[in-house]
């Protein structure tokens, strides 16, 4: 057991190798042969290479060994008949699967809080704006919209409707807040939906929802396991702009109440 491990832990590190090796050699061929200046810190680099290199060997192997059969085992017990309607051989509709959809909720924002790439960018968003938008209040917009996603796309897969009708209306939605959001936010409520779509948010997204189509009677890995991480793209630019607008209404309502005070555009303090 141990050395199978030990082998395919291996194989992933050779993976990464091969998969770090092109942004190597692109920085290196513009440090060295456009620019023709040392490299800064050699050591330092090369130490955080490393780190990258076995970082990634680790995560990619957890995921392989944990979170892909976590996630496919969850989705096969809520949508075993024998839980959801006590009968094995009970014939159960999209209405039965309400714990499916709590469960997609719950794993959406608990995935996207800790989603590292969104912690970062929440807190730079913090700074940069100087507090108007609020680190807190930004990360949870996200995972209320990825949770949201999470929770329709599950729907989408055990009702067995098509993708491209929740993307069409999600991004009219879109388009329609971005006319009427505050400006400094929009930038980055559409960033907000790339950088849900990450390291921890991914390969649950991804198990769930392959999960769900494999074991729900009547749909295919192939055509419906997909789209959930679209739909965790989309979700948070209408939450995050919704929480800017909401912040800025509360603004002028404070504003009109005592027109002594102001409050930064962007989101509630």
């Amino acid at each position: 057991m141990i050395w199978s491990m030990a082998i395919e832990l291996s194989q992933v590190f050779v993976g990464i190798l091969k998969d770090v090796a092109p942004i190597v050699a692109v920085l290196l061929g513009f440090q060295m042969g456009i620019l023709r200046r040392k490299i800064p810190h050699l050591r330092e680099v090369l130490f955080g290479l490393l780190y990258v290199v076995v970082g990634l060997a680790f995560f990619l192997f957890g995921l392989e060994r944990a979170l892909f059969p976590l996630g496919a085992e969850m989705a096969r017990q809520l949508t075993d008949p024998a839980f959801l309607g006590g009968d094995p051989n009970a014939v159960l509709g999209w209405g039965d699967y309400y714990w499916t959809y709590l469960f997609a909720f719950a794993i959406g924002f608990a995935t996207t809080i800790a989603e590292p790439s969104l912690i970062a960018v929440a807190l730079k968003a913090d700074h940069v704006s100087g507090g108007a938008v609020k680190a807190n209040g930004l990360r949870i917009a996200v995972a209320i919209g990825v949770a949201l996603s999470l929770s329709v796309g599950t729907f989408r897969i055990v009702s067995g409707t098509p993708l491209y009708m929740y993307m069409i209306v999600g991004y009219a939605i879109v388009v329609i807040q971005t006319m009427f959001a505050p400006r400094m936010i929009v930038p980055l409520a559409y960033d907000s939906g790339g950088v849900t779509t990450s390291t921890v948010t991914v390969p649950l997204v991804a198990a769930l929802g392959l999960g769900l189509a494999s074991n729900v009677p009547g749909r295919s890995a192939l055509l419906d396991g997909f789209g959930l991480i679209a739909l965790a793209s989309l979700f948070p630019i209408i939450t995050v702009m919704g929480y800017a607008q909401i912040g800025a209404w509360l603004a002028k309502r404070r504003q009109d109440k005592n027109p002594t005070t102001s409050t930064p555009e962007g989101g509630p303090e």
